[in-house]
């Protein structure tokens, strides 16, 4: 029988595959923690609000996951994110490698890792390729995704 926090993260997955930001949501403590090479470090609401975001933009998207593991204080899980950039138009096929504290049932922590070159190629095209690996246009990457993430906060009730 597989780990009550191995069900925990499929079921964080599924409703990612559903876009169901709020079902996400409720897998995590109030206070958790996320990071991921884009929006740096995230916590509690600032986490949630990133999910709805990326929930209700997402365009043309589909989730797969596999390799989930879990005990009572930390798992892990591959996923693979096929999603339209709406910036430009552009597929990607973003493969992440996920790690996660648990706390009280509830994921304390969730640490996404990926190649964010590779994102950038596939997001930005021969501009990425060209660029997308310096610390200048990276840092550019994440002025932009914490932008997107003020501003929708900013207009939630």
């Amino acid at each position: 029988m597989s780990h009550p926090n191995s069900a925990l993260i499929q079921r964080f997955y599924e409703a990612f595959a559903r876009r169901d930001a709020e079902a996400m949501s409720a897998c995590y403590t109030p206070d958790v923690r996320f990071s991921d090479p884009v929006f740096g470090e995230l916590r509690g609401d600032e986490a949630r609000d990133m999910w709805r975001m990326l929930t209700q933009r997402a365009q043309e998207f589909s989730l797969t996951f596999s390799e989930v593991e879990a005990n009572e204080r930390s798992g892990s899980a591959h996923w693979v994110a096929r999603y339209l950039f709406s910036q430009t138009g552009r597929t990607v096929v973003n493969r992440i490698q996920a790690q996660f504290v648990f706390r009280d049932g509830l994921i304390a922590e969730h640490h996404d890792g990926f190649d964010l070159w590779r994102w950038s190629r596939q997001a930005l095209g021969f501009k990425g390729v060209l660029v997308g690996w310096t610390p200048l246009v990276q840092r550019a990457i994440r002025a932009q995704a914490r932008k997107g993430l003020d501003a929708y906060r900013s207009k939630r009730p």
